[in-house]
Protein backbone atom coordinates (compact mmCIF):
# COMPACT_ATOMS: atom_id res chain seq x y z
CA UNK A 1 0.00 0.00 0.00
CA UNK A 2 3.16 2.63 0.97
CA UNK A 3 4.80 2.33 -2.37
CA UNK A 4 1.18 2.51 -4.13
CA UNK A 5 0.57 5.89 -2.70
CA UNK A 6 4.89 7.06 -3.60
CA UNK A 7 3.93 6.90 -6.94
CA UNK A 8 0.58 8.48 -6.85
CA UNK A 9 2.63 11.20 -4.89
CA UNK A 10 4.87 11.30 -7.80
CA UNK A 11 2.65 11.07 -10.20
CA UNK A 12 1.03 14.17 -8.66
CA UNK A 13 4.34 15.93 -8.51
CA UNK A 14 4.68 15.38 -12.19
CA UNK A 15 1.51 16.39 -13.21
CA UNK A 16 1.83 19.41 -11.29
CA UNK A 17 5.23 20.22 -13.62
CA UNK A 18 4.01 19.11 -16.83
CA UNK A 19 0.92 21.25 -16.90
CA UNK A 20 -2.62 19.35 -17.41
CA UNK A 21 -2.29 18.19 -20.34
CA UNK A 22 1.52 17.14 -20.26
CA UNK A 23 -0.06 14.82 -16.67
CA UNK A 24 -2.85 13.49 -18.91
CA UNK A 25 -0.18 12.09 -21.21
CA UNK A 26 2.08 10.93 -18.67
CA UNK A 27 -0.64 9.04 -16.59
CA UNK A 28 -2.59 7.60 -19.38
CA UNK A 29 1.51 5.84 -19.97
CA UNK A 30 1.68 4.96 -16.51
CA UNK A 31 -1.90 3.24 -16.68
CA UNK A 32 -1.25 1.45 -19.70
CA UNK A 33 2.13 -0.40 -18.60
CA UNK A 34 0.63 -0.80 -15.07
CA UNK A 35 -2.22 -2.87 -16.83
CA UNK A 36 -0.12 -4.75 -19.32
CA UNK A 37 1.80 -6.11 -15.83
CA UNK A 38 -1.19 -8.09 -14.79
CA UNK A 39 -0.91 -10.06 -17.70
CA UNK A 40 2.01 -12.33 -17.03
CA UNK A 41 2.92 -15.67 -19.63
CA UNK A 42 4.88 -18.36 -17.92
CA UNK A 43 8.96 -18.40 -19.15
CA UNK A 44 12.59 -18.42 -17.94
CA UNK A 45 13.37 -15.21 -16.55
CA UNK A 46 10.63 -12.59 -14.68
CA UNK A 47 11.25 -9.06 -13.71
CA UNK A 48 9.47 -7.17 -11.34
CA UNK A 49 10.10 -3.47 -10.74
CA UNK A 50 9.38 -1.37 -8.00
CA UNK A 51 8.01 1.36 -10.75
CA UNK A 52 6.53 2.18 -14.38
CA UNK A 53 8.96 5.05 -15.53
CA UNK A 54 12.06 4.76 -17.32
CA UNK A 55 14.50 2.99 -14.77
CA UNK A 56 11.94 0.26 -14.87
CA UNK A 57 12.02 0.68 -18.81
CA UNK A 58 16.11 0.37 -19.01
CA UNK A 59 16.30 -2.32 -15.94
CA UNK A 60 13.40 -4.91 -16.84
CA UNK A 61 11.84 -3.96 -20.05
CA UNK A 62 14.93 -3.30 -22.45
CA UNK A 63 17.06 -6.15 -20.00
CA UNK A 64 14.08 -8.63 -20.50
CA UNK A 65 13.88 -7.93 -24.41
CA UNK A 66 17.48 -8.32 -24.63
CA UNK A 67 17.43 -11.63 -23.21
CA UNK A 68 14.84 -12.75 -25.14
CA UNK A 69 16.70 -11.87 -28.38
CA UNK A 70 19.28 -14.48 -27.13
CA UNK A 71 16.54 -17.53 -26.90
CA UNK A 72 15.53 -16.71 -23.13
CA UNK A 73 11.92 -16.71 -22.55
CA UNK A 74 10.94 -13.37 -20.25
CA UNK A 75 8.29 -11.52 -18.80
CA UNK A 76 7.89 -8.35 -16.85
CA UNK A 77 5.60 -7.66 -14.34
CA UNK A 78 5.32 -4.85 -11.34
CA UNK A 79 5.45 -5.06 -7.43
CA UNK A 80 2.08 -3.79 -7.03
CA UNK A 81 0.30 -6.79 -8.49
CA UNK A 82 -1.99 -8.66 -6.45
CA UNK A 83 -1.71 -12.00 -7.53
CA UNK A 84 2.61 -11.73 -7.65
CA UNK A 85 2.88 -14.75 -5.47
CA UNK A 86 1.31 -16.75 -7.96
CA UNK A 87 4.27 -16.27 -10.67
CA UNK A 88 6.40 -18.00 -8.72
CA UNK A 89 5.37 -20.88 -9.58
CA UNK A 90 5.94 -20.10 -13.98
CA UNK A 91 9.45 -18.84 -13.64
CA UNK A 92 13.00 -20.49 -12.87
CA UNK A 93 15.01 -17.38 -12.03
CA UNK A 94 13.47 -14.00 -11.06
CA UNK A 95 15.20 -10.38 -10.67
CA UNK A 96 13.55 -8.15 -8.45
CA UNK A 97 14.49 -4.22 -9.04
CA UNK A 98 14.16 -1.40 -6.86
CA UNK A 99 11.18 -3.57 -4.68
CA UNK A 100 10.17 -2.44 -1.80
CA UNK A 101 10.11 -5.10 0.80
CA UNK A 102 5.66 -5.51 1.48
CA UNK A 103 3.68 -8.67 2.28
CA UNK A 104 3.37 -9.94 -1.54
CA UNK A 105 6.98 -9.54 -1.56
CA UNK A 106 7.83 -11.48 1.15
CA UNK A 107 4.84 -14.24 0.39
CA UNK A 108 6.61 -14.22 -3.17
CA UNK A 109 10.26 -14.60 -2.24
CA UNK A 110 8.65 -17.48 0.54
CA UNK A 111 7.58 -19.79 -2.52
CA UNK A 112 10.78 -19.16 -4.77
CA UNK A 113 13.06 -20.13 -2.09
CA UNK A 114 10.90 -23.08 -1.59
CA UNK A 115 11.10 -24.49 -5.00
CA UNK A 116 14.69 -23.50 -4.83
CA UNK A 117 15.01 -21.16 -7.89
CA UNK A 118 17.05 -18.37 -8.27
CA UNK A 119 16.31 -14.53 -6.83
CA UNK A 120 18.61 -12.00 -8.67
CA UNK A 121 18.51 -8.72 -7.07
CA UNK A 122 19.12 -5.43 -9.64
CA UNK A 123 20.68 -2.22 -8.47
CA UNK A 124 21.02 1.55 -10.54
CA UNK A 125 21.52 3.16 -7.88
CA UNK A 126 22.03 3.08 -4.08
CA UNK A 127 18.51 3.45 -2.55
CA UNK A 128 19.23 -0.02 -1.41
CA UNK A 129 21.73 1.16 1.82
CA UNK A 130 20.33 3.62 4.31
CA UNK A 131 23.45 4.72 4.75
CA UNK A 132 23.78 6.28 1.55
CA UNK A 133 20.82 8.70 1.98
CA UNK A 134 22.70 11.45 3.69
CA UNK A 135 24.34 12.11 0.01
CA UNK A 136 21.08 12.02 -1.09
CA UNK A 137 19.86 15.48 -1.71
CA UNK A 138 16.07 14.36 -2.99
CA UNK A 139 15.86 12.70 0.18
CA UNK A 140 15.12 15.79 2.04
CA UNK A 141 12.49 17.36 -0.49
CA UNK A 142 10.42 14.03 -0.41
CA UNK A 143 7.35 13.97 2.05
CA UNK A 144 7.07 11.79 4.99
CA UNK A 145 5.29 8.64 3.28
CA UNK A 146 8.46 8.79 0.57
CA UNK A 147 10.84 9.13 3.45
CA UNK A 148 9.00 6.35 5.34
CA UNK A 149 9.77 4.22 2.20
CA UNK A 150 13.03 4.90 1.65
CA UNK A 151 14.39 5.38 5.14
CA UNK A 152 15.39 1.43 5.23
CA UNK A 153 16.15 1.12 2.27
CA UNK A 154 14.33 0.09 -1.03
CA UNK A 155 15.05 -3.75 -1.84
CA UNK A 156 16.96 -3.41 1.74
CA UNK A 157 15.56 -7.05 2.70
CA UNK A 158 16.45 -8.98 -0.29
CA UNK A 159 19.87 -7.97 -1.11
CA UNK A 160 20.60 -8.53 2.54
CA UNK A 161 19.26 -12.21 2.91
CA UNK A 162 21.97 -15.00 2.44
CA UNK A 163 19.81 -16.35 -0.26
CA UNK A 164 20.54 -13.82 -2.80
CA UNK A 165 24.03 -14.85 -3.82
CA UNK A 166 23.97 -12.67 -7.32
CA UNK A 167 23.07 -8.72 -8.29
CA UNK A 168 22.85 -7.11 -11.62
CA UNK A 169 23.97 -3.74 -11.89
CA UNK A 170 24.73 -0.55 -14.30
CA UNK A 171 28.38 0.42 -13.98
CA UNK A 172 31.24 -0.83 -12.13
CA UNK A 173 31.25 1.57 -9.84
CA UNK A 174 28.18 0.25 -8.17
CA UNK A 175 29.27 -3.59 -8.82
CA UNK A 176 32.36 -2.25 -6.78
CA UNK A 177 30.15 -1.57 -3.71
CA UNK A 178 27.88 -4.58 -4.12
CA UNK A 179 30.79 -6.92 -4.30
CA UNK A 180 31.38 -5.29 -0.48
CA UNK A 181 27.99 -7.60 0.56
CA UNK A 182 29.98 -10.43 -0.49
CA UNK A 183 27.82 -10.96 -3.57
CA UNK A 184 28.13 -12.51 -7.17
CA UNK A 185 28.03 -9.17 -9.49
CA UNK A 186 27.13 -9.04 -13.47
CA UNK A 187 27.58 -5.72 -15.24
CA UNK A 188 24.33 -5.17 -17.54
CA UNK A 189 24.92 -1.96 -18.84
CA UNK A 190 21.38 0.38 -19.79
CA UNK A 191 20.51 -0.22 -23.43
CA UNK A 192 18.31 0.79 -26.32
CA UNK A 193 15.65 -1.41 -27.19
CA UNK A 194 15.03 -2.34 -30.70
CA UNK A 195 11.95 0.23 -30.81
CA UNK A 196 13.91 3.39 -29.58
CA UNK A 197 17.32 2.44 -31.46
CA UNK A 198 15.16 2.66 -34.31
CA UNK A 199 13.42 5.85 -33.58
CA UNK A 200 16.75 7.51 -33.25
CA UNK A 201 17.33 5.65 -36.54
CA UNK A 202 13.68 7.74 -37.92
CA UNK A 203 15.11 10.91 -36.77
CA UNK A 204 18.32 10.74 -37.84
CA UNK A 205 16.80 10.74 -41.33
CA UNK A 206 14.68 14.26 -40.70
CA UNK A 207 16.42 17.59 -41.51
CA UNK A 208 17.01 19.33 -37.83
CA UNK A 209 16.33 23.17 -37.83
CA UNK A 210 18.77 25.84 -38.68
CA UNK A 211 17.67 29.04 -37.35
CA UNK A 212 21.70 30.27 -36.78
CA UNK A 213 21.29 29.50 -32.88
CA UNK A 214 23.33 26.51 -31.42
CA UNK A 215 21.29 24.83 -28.75
CA UNK A 216 23.20 23.24 -25.06
CA UNK A 217 20.85 21.28 -23.71
CA UNK A 218 20.33 19.80 -20.31
CA UNK A 219 18.06 17.02 -19.67
CA UNK A 220 17.33 16.79 -16.03
CA UNK A 221 15.91 13.44 -16.28
CA UNK A 222 14.01 13.05 -12.81
CA UNK A 223 13.33 15.54 -9.59
CA UNK A 224 16.55 15.26 -8.35
CA UNK A 225 19.20 16.62 -10.03
CA UNK A 226 19.60 20.54 -9.12
CA UNK A 227 22.99 20.69 -7.31
CA UNK A 228 24.50 18.58 -10.38
CA UNK A 229 23.03 21.41 -12.90
CA UNK A 230 24.26 23.68 -10.11
CA UNK A 231 28.09 22.55 -10.32
CA UNK A 232 28.27 23.67 -13.86
CA UNK A 233 25.66 26.95 -13.36
CA UNK A 234 28.57 29.41 -13.67
CA UNK A 235 30.50 27.95 -16.70
CA UNK A 236 27.48 28.42 -18.17
CA UNK A 237 26.79 32.08 -17.38
CA UNK A 238 30.36 32.80 -19.12
CA UNK A 239 29.40 30.73 -22.18
CA UNK A 240 25.69 32.45 -22.46
CA UNK A 241 27.21 35.77 -21.87
CA UNK A 242 30.22 35.03 -24.18
CA UNK A 243 27.75 33.55 -27.18
CA UNK A 244 25.12 35.32 -27.94
CA UNK A 245 24.04 32.84 -30.26
CA UNK A 246 24.06 29.96 -27.88
CA UNK A 247 20.55 28.70 -26.37
CA UNK A 248 20.36 27.09 -23.14
CA UNK A 249 17.27 24.40 -23.18
CA UNK A 250 16.67 23.06 -20.20
CA UNK A 251 14.30 19.67 -20.54
CA UNK A 252 12.64 18.13 -17.40
CA UNK A 253 12.01 19.16 -13.89
CA UNK A 254 14.82 21.93 -12.65
CA UNK A 255 15.22 24.51 -10.07
CA UNK A 256 16.53 27.40 -12.34
CA UNK A 257 18.59 29.86 -10.09
CA UNK A 258 17.84 33.94 -10.49
CA UNK A 259 20.85 34.62 -12.17
CA UNK A 260 20.37 32.28 -15.31
CA UNK A 261 17.04 33.62 -15.55
CA UNK A 262 18.31 36.61 -15.79
CA UNK A 263 19.70 35.30 -19.42
CA UNK A 264 15.78 34.12 -20.21
CA UNK A 265 15.96 35.28 -23.31
CA UNK A 266 18.64 32.36 -24.24
CA UNK A 267 16.61 29.88 -22.63
CA UNK A 268 14.58 27.53 -23.59
CA UNK A 269 12.42 25.60 -20.63
CA UNK A 270 10.85 22.31 -22.35
CA UNK A 271 8.76 20.45 -19.10
CA UNK A 272 9.17 16.81 -18.94
CA UNK A 273 8.14 14.85 -22.17
CA UNK A 274 6.78 11.30 -23.17
CA UNK A 275 10.08 8.84 -24.04
CA UNK A 276 9.00 9.54 -28.13
CA UNK A 277 9.20 13.39 -27.68
CA UNK A 278 11.87 13.30 -25.10
CA UNK A 279 14.15 12.04 -28.08
CA UNK A 280 12.57 14.69 -30.59
CA UNK A 281 13.38 17.22 -28.07
CA UNK A 282 17.12 15.94 -27.71
CA UNK A 283 17.67 16.17 -31.68
CA UNK A 284 16.84 19.50 -31.61
CA UNK A 285 19.83 20.02 -29.73
CA UNK A 286 23.62 20.56 -31.21
CA UNK A 287 25.96 19.92 -27.60
CA UNK A 288 24.55 18.24 -24.52
CA UNK A 289 26.05 18.49 -20.56
CA UNK A 290 26.24 15.52 -18.33
CA UNK A 291 26.96 17.31 -14.97
CA UNK A 292 27.18 15.18 -11.59
CA UNK A 293 28.30 16.18 -8.15
CA UNK A 294 32.01 15.00 -7.46
CA UNK A 295 32.45 12.27 -4.84
CA UNK A 296 28.88 11.95 -4.23
CA UNK A 297 28.34 8.20 -3.97
CA UNK A 298 24.83 8.87 -5.07
CA UNK A 299 26.27 10.43 -8.59
CA UNK A 300 29.11 8.37 -9.11
CA UNK A 301 26.28 5.51 -9.04
CA UNK A 302 24.44 6.77 -12.09
CA UNK A 303 25.25 5.26 -15.35
CA UNK A 304 26.33 7.04 -18.78
CA UNK A 305 22.51 7.24 -20.22
CA UNK A 306 23.03 11.04 -20.69
CA UNK A 307 26.36 10.07 -23.06
CA UNK A 308 24.13 7.18 -24.44
CA UNK A 309 20.88 9.05 -25.52
CA UNK A 310 22.45 12.08 -26.91
CA UNK A 311 25.30 9.78 -28.72
CA UNK A 312 22.36 7.91 -30.49
CA UNK A 313 21.22 10.65 -32.37
CA UNK A 314 24.97 11.93 -33.28
CA UNK A 315 24.95 14.88 -30.39
CA UNK A 316 28.19 15.53 -28.97
CA UNK A 317 28.14 15.39 -24.88
CA UNK A 318 30.52 17.43 -22.62
CA UNK A 319 30.36 15.10 -19.13
CA UNK A 320 31.59 15.20 -15.77
CA UNK A 321 34.99 13.48 -15.36
CA UNK A 322 34.15 10.91 -12.77
CA UNK A 323 34.52 7.07 -12.96
CA UNK A 324 31.62 5.93 -14.77
CA UNK A 325 31.53 8.87 -17.90
CA UNK A 326 35.30 8.24 -18.13
CA UNK A 327 35.01 4.38 -18.26
CA UNK A 328 32.09 5.38 -21.71
CA UNK A 329 33.71 8.28 -22.79
CA UNK A 330 36.81 8.32 -24.81
CA UNK A 331 38.33 11.85 -24.38
CA UNK A 332 38.17 14.37 -27.43
CA UNK A 333 37.08 11.60 -29.54
CA UNK A 334 33.76 10.57 -28.86
CA UNK A 335 33.23 13.11 -26.24
CA UNK A 336 34.38 15.59 -23.60
CA UNK A 337 35.20 14.96 -19.89
CA UNK A 338 35.60 18.31 -17.54
CA UNK A 339 36.94 18.67 -13.85
CA UNK A 340 36.34 22.25 -13.14
CA UNK A 341 34.39 25.59 -14.94
CA UNK A 342 37.40 26.49 -16.44
CA UNK A 343 37.42 22.96 -18.40
CA UNK A 344 33.85 23.04 -18.58
CA UNK A 345 33.44 26.29 -20.21
CA UNK A 346 36.69 25.27 -22.85
CA UNK A 347 35.34 21.89 -23.92
CA UNK A 348 31.73 23.55 -24.60
CA UNK A 349 33.19 26.33 -26.23
CA UNK A 350 35.61 24.42 -28.55
CA UNK A 351 31.87 22.60 -29.74
CA UNK A 352 30.48 25.96 -29.89
CA UNK A 353 33.42 26.81 -32.62
CA UNK A 354 33.15 24.03 -34.72
CA UNK A 355 30.37 22.59 -36.94
CA UNK A 356 32.92 20.09 -37.88
CA UNK A 357 34.15 18.97 -34.57
CA UNK A 358 30.38 18.65 -33.59
CA UNK A 359 29.55 16.32 -36.15
CA UNK A 360 32.68 14.17 -35.90
CA UNK A 361 32.42 13.21 -32.32
CA UNK A 362 28.61 12.86 -32.61
CA UNK A 363 29.47 10.13 -35.44
CA UNK A 364 32.08 8.38 -33.11
CA UNK A 365 29.55 8.83 -29.98
CA UNK A 366 26.44 6.86 -32.36
CA UNK A 367 29.26 4.23 -33.55
CA UNK A 368 29.88 3.49 -30.05
CA UNK A 369 26.32 3.46 -28.46
CA UNK A 370 25.41 0.68 -31.19
CA UNK A 371 28.07 -1.20 -30.78
CA UNK A 372 27.99 -1.07 -27.25
CA UNK A 373 24.80 0.14 -25.70
CA UNK A 374 22.06 -2.15 -28.10
CA UNK A 375 19.94 -4.72 -27.36
CA UNK A 376 20.96 -6.01 -31.28
CA UNK A 377 24.38 -5.75 -30.45
CA UNK A 378 24.32 -7.02 -26.79
CA UNK A 379 26.71 -9.85 -26.38
CA UNK A 380 26.90 -9.99 -22.48
CA UNK A 381 28.04 -13.61 -22.56
CA UNK A 382 28.80 -14.25 -18.41
CA UNK A 383 25.37 -13.01 -18.07
CA UNK A 384 23.38 -15.29 -20.61
CA UNK A 385 25.55 -17.99 -19.60
CA UNK A 386 24.76 -17.46 -15.56
CA UNK A 387 21.15 -16.94 -16.52
CA UNK A 388 20.84 -20.65 -18.35
CA UNK A 389 22.76 -22.34 -16.03
CA UNK A 390 19.83 -21.15 -13.22
CA UNK A 391 17.27 -22.46 -15.39
CA UNK A 392 15.35 -25.34 -14.19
Amino acid sequence: MKSLLVKIEKTKLLWKRSGFFGGIKILFSYGLTFLKAFFVSSGDVLFISGGVGDSAFYRAYNPAEELRMHGFKTSTTISDNPFLHKLANKFSVFVFHRVSYNGKIEKMIAEIKRQGKEIIFDADDLIHDPTYLVHMDYFQKMNRTQQEQYKNGIGAEIINDPYVKTCTTTVSYLANKLKEKNKKVIIVPNKFSEKEFELTNSLLQTQKKDDGKIRIIYCSGTLSHNKDFATIKEALLKILDKYGQTRLVLMGPLDVSEDLLHKKEQIEITPRASRNKFFVGLYGADINLAPLELNNPFCESKSALKFTEAGALKIPTVAVRNQTFSEAIDDGEDGFLADNAKEWVEKIEKLINSKELREKMGEKARQKVEKKYTNKNSDNIEYYEYIRSRIN
